[in-house]
This record gives C-alpha cells, structure tokens and sequence, in this order.
C-alpha cells in the first residue's frame, strides 16, 4: 500500500484508535528488532500465512534504511522446491532465543503445536508481538498485542497495512544534510496535506 493510499485510510480511521494503536505496536515491534537484533521473525496460523504483512515490512525496511526490519516468514508447510526465502519451517522458532523478536498474526486460534512453540520461545528469551484476535492464550503469550476483534470496525489486514506503514515512518533515517527530502518523504507529507480536513473557519 503506498503513502497516498495509507494516508487515504487513516483520513477514514481518523477518530478512532486504530491509527494511533498502529504506531504504538509498530514502535513496540521497531525497538525490540532494533534494541535486541536477533532478527524478526513473522509466522501466521496454519490457516493463514501473513504474505502481505511480509512484503510490506520488507519494502518498508528497504525505503527506511533498516534491514533489520525485512522479517523471516516461517511457514506452516514447507515443500520441496521452494526456493529459500519460502522455506523456512516452523522448526524455526525452536532457535529463537534471546535477542530475536517473533511477530505472530492470529486471526484465529492457533494449533496448540505452534502456542507451544511460541511458548517455548519466549521462555528462552524471544520478544513476542502478536497481532490477534483476542484469543486469550495468545495474549498471554506476547509482551505486546494488538487486538482486532470481530466487532472492531476494521479487519485484520486493514491494521497490518497501518502496521507495516508506521514501522517505517517511525525510523527514518536523518534527511541528507543538503536538507532535501526524499521522494517518498514527500509524496507522503503531500498525501497528509491533501487529505487533511478543511480548517475550522466558525
């Protein structure tokens, strides 16, 4: 989703927590990769595997100057041939230890093999994120959530697209010292101006 398009989207969500609570969780997601890098490392539910999230941090990382951001998918079901970057298995989250950062989306429940996995996880040391729900046990299990429930007003996928967006925004690097913006810097101050509402004149 591109800055005209989020900027677009948070016009719409204006007056609601969503912008808002997205910044926070992608500030909370950007420290712990930054402060403990370890590596992120973003798995879904057997039912659902978080494709777009993925791709979005991964442009994000590259537009913000911070690889560390460009998440590892593990995927349910790995099959031969894959090439690398899509075949990393959930056996993944056993090595997660101190210093790396686990970002579970759970639209659903997850199977109890994956809860324990994370489970284990954090007891060696992982930071946890999840984006769910409301499932209880996975709130017990992340140090962060952000929460979507049925009757929230705004789907899983709308706040991963707040998510990923505010993950970038919130670590830009230094602009160049000749004090010029970078293209996407102002396409997107453009996008907030044009989309602001009108000024109170009464």
């Amino acid at each position: 989703m591109d800055a005209v398009r989020v900027a677009l989207l948070r016009e719409v969500l204006a007056g609601t927590q969503w912008p808002a609570a997205a910044r926070h969780f992608a500030g909370s997601l950007r420290s712990s990769v930054v402060s403990h890098g370890g590596g992120l490392l973003l798995v879904g539910t057997e039912e659902y595997e978080p494709w777009h999230l993925a791709a979005h941090l991964v442009d994000e990382s590259v537009w913000s100057g911070r690889p560390e951001l460009a998440p590892t998918l593990v995927r349910h079901r790995v099959r031969p041939g894959d090439p690398a970057h899509l075949a990393v298995g959930l056996g993944r989250i056993a090595s997660a230890g101190r210093g790396a950062t686990l970002l579970m989306v759970a639209p659903a429940r997850p199977g109890e093999g994956l809860l324990e996995r994370v489970h284990d996880a954090r007891r060696a040391g992982a930071t946890v994120l999840s984006l769910d729900h409301g499932d209880p046990e996975v709130g017990g299990l992340a140090h962060e959530t952000l929460t979507v429930t049925a009757d929230a007003g705004v789907d899983l996928d709308t706040v991963q697209h707040l998510v990923s967006a505010a993950t970038g925004e919130n670590c830009l690097p230094p602009a160049p010292r000749s004090g010029r913006l970078r293209f996407r810097d102002r396409l997107s101050r453009l996008a907030d101006h044009l989309t602001a509402p009108p000024p109170d004149r009464w």
